[in-house]
């Protein structure tokens, strides 16, 4: 029987993967031969999907980007012993663009079948909830803090002492809850977990939950991640019916589309049934968390990333990246970008490296003028800085998030004046509308920038929006408010000139007007 491997993931059924598996099928029937198809999750080279892999006496080969056109020529090319082919890659492991990757949280993603409870014990899966049990609640904390992970959600802040502070924190009932609300551009990590290794995020909550002494888990998903949301749910089931978490439970839960359920108070009150608004801290969830209990709050990443540091230990995991920002980091790649996707390293490599070695330069080869990193709210990056390493201290160091690591690129034709008014705009939809910074600044400050693009008193106007960025900054509840100054500011800054370039001469004329 030939064997056949077809990704399942969102980006992959976007351009076509459904149709390359409906194609081998037809195919092999009318060619009389026996075929399995197993459907995977994504390796993260988006630009090379649908990525077509067959299994051989040498390991897995790999085409691509296949169309189901192409699926005729690639049996008459001998797919099934990973004949050449013009679509042909080869071993997908010794690709350039993966062998130069450190994948830990992401080694199964694109290899195991992520419904099959079976393949992810066969690639180590429940060996890090299996130590955590054997070395207990307190020195299954000291690994993680011993491993320095931090937050992958945007803070970064050190994952082992939010487990502690909640393991010791009074009370009986405690809870663990999955931040999977993954709203910034051009980040898709957590989507790729979920559809391609949904166990480990599952194992993950299980040694959180251990630790913390908590015996219900919640994953806060997205609406607009229906694939990922049924994928995850069918591994949910498998482990429940295998009864291999014990008393621990999780329950999935899908948001409606709300930007601002991504911070973590907003998020807990939509999970208690209530309007998506941010909590004033103190107290913090890890005090009063969910329905005011004490409550581990992560992301995808995150927990994602204990499985494997509970089965090599918090030393392994701490040996790799630099200074304070230890481990690897899932770095996304998007927008006007040659090679898209995701690549995990250990923190340390240069913002230039990851721009224009990894992801190639532009898509559309004309010079990168900025890169946003850090989602819609992250600061602009002209090539001048692509010298900043790629960790928390160095980009705070230059007004720069790491955030969830997202990084957009942007060719010399974009109009960061249009990027920074959109900031603002962006702010004002998703806004919850609690503090008065965050609603009424941002409306306010996309109306001020819109009059600096309309040459209006440019120099005074650009004033206005520093100091109104400055109240954001520091009087806002959340980061959704104080984070919103990073990419106008870093626009003003850096991009001046299309701030200044504007003339009253260029605007439309009123009618009657010569």
């Amino acid at each position: 029987m030939i064997r056949l491997f077809v990704p399942a993931d969102s980006a992959a059924l976007a351009v076509g993967a459904d149709g390359v598996a409906r194609a081998i099928a037809g195919e092999a029937t009318r060619r009389g031969l026996s075929v399995q198809i197993v459907r995977t999750g994504s390796r993260g080279l988006a630009w090379l999907e649908p990525l077509l892999e067959v299994e051989t006496p040498a390991g897995r080969i790999a085409y691509g980007p296949v169309k189901a056109r192409d699926i005729p020529s690639l049996f008459d090319a001998g797919l099934a012993q990973g004949g050449h082919h013009t679509l042909r890659i080869g071993r997908p492991e010794e690709h350039p663009w993966l062998a130069r990757q450190t994948r830990v949280t992401f080694a199964r993603c694109g290899v195991v079948d992520p419904a099959s409870l079976a393949d992810y014990r066969a690639h180590g899966g429940f060996e890090g909830l299996t130590r955590a049990l054997s070395l207990g609640p307190a020195k299954t904390i000291e690994a993680v803090t011993a491993s320095g992970l931090r937050g992958r959600g945007g803070a970064g802040f050190p994952a082992g002492i939010k487990w502690k502070t909640v393991a010791e924190a009074p009370g009986e009932m405690k809870y663990v809850v999955c931040n999977a609300d993954e709203g910034d551009s051009g980040t898709f990590a957590d989507r790729m977990i979920l559809e391609g290794d949904p166990f480990e995020l599952i194992e993950g909550m299980a040694i959180a939950g251990l630790a913390a002494g908590a015996k219900t888990g919640f994953v806060y998903s997205r609406s607009e991640y229906p694939q990922a949301n049924r994928v995850f749910q069918t591994a949910l089931d498998a482990v429940r019916a295998d009864g291999e978490l014990g008393e621990f439970d999780i329950e999935l839960r899908i948001g409606a589309g709300a930007y601002v359920c991504g911070e973590e108070t907003s998020l807990l009150e939509s999970l208690e049934g209530k309007r998506g608004q941010v909590r004033a801290k103190p107290p913090l969830p890890a005090h009063e968390g969910l329905f005011a209990r004490p409550t581990v709050v992560n992301n995808v990443l995150t927990l994602a990333s204990t499985p494997w540091i509970l089965t090599h230990g918090g030393e392994a995991y701490a040996a790799l990246g630099t200074g304070r920002s230890r481990g690897t980091q899932p770095i996304q790649l998007a927008g006007n970008v040659r090679r898209p996707g995701l690549y995990e390293a250990p923190f340390g490599l240069t913002l230039g490296q990851i721009v224009m070695e990894i992801g190639g330069g532009t898509a559309s080869g004309r010079p990168v003028r900025a890169v946003q990193c850090g989602g819609p709210l992250g600061a602009y990056f002209p090539p001048a800085l692509f010298d900043t390493v790629y960790d928390y201290e160095a980009f705070a160091a230059r007004d720069g998030l790491i955030g969830h690591g997202g990084v957009v690129v942007f060719d010399d034709t974009v109009d960061m004046a249009a990027q920074a008014r959109f900031a603002f705009e962006f702010c004002a939809i998703e806004s919850c509308g609690k503090c008065t910074p965050c609603r009424i600044g941002s409306v306010r400050g996309a109306e001020t920038l819109q009059r600096v693009m309309d040459g209006v008193e440019v120099e005074a106007n650009l004033g206005l929006v520093a100091d109104l960025c400055h109240t954001l900054k520091f009087g806002s509840l959340c980061a959704l408010g104080g984070f919103t100054p990073y990419p106008v500011m870093s626009a003003i800054t850096h991009f001046r000139e299309d701030f200044l370039t504007r003339r009253k001469s260029s605007l439309p004329t009123r009618a009657g007007e010569g």
